[in-house]
């Protein structure tokens, strides 16, 4: 929650402990606490199915922008989706396995994609 939010809560339950909080007070702090959020997303290729597998690959959706990750893997803020969830990243799309290769010579699909969200 940001600092505004939290402000903005905190006069909702003064409020309602005073008794002087009105549907309509209430309908516009929701609203005002609702303002201006963003789905942001995170998509994280893995080398396997685990959430504890390692990432070669990720997008991420910031504030309705695409953020390039680091060049550098090394450098991403996140090595394995368990990362990302301990960051708390929620898990949206776990990898569907109907997509995935039969063979090396037979690509299906696209692989082990867990799609993760923030909301911001």
């Amino acid at each position: 929650m940001t600092p505004e939010q939290s402000a903005i809560a905190a006069q909702l339950e003064g409020e309602r402990a005073a008794g002087t909080l009105s549907a309509e007070g209430l309908r516009e702090g929701l609203a005002a606490l609702c303002a201006d959020r963003r789905q942001d997303l995170l998509y994280l290729h893995a080398t396997s199915t685990s959430p504890s597998s390692q990432i070669v690959a990720m997008t991420r959706v910031a504030g309705g922008k695409i953020v390039e990750p680091p060049t550098d893997p090394d450098d991403w803020p996140y090595q394995t989706p368990l990362d990302a969830i301990n960051d708390g990243w929620r898990v949206i799309a776990f990898p569907n396995t109907a997509l995935l290769a039969l063979s090396a010579d037979d690509p299906q699909g696209l692989g082990f994609e867990f799609i993760l969200e923030k909301w911001s």
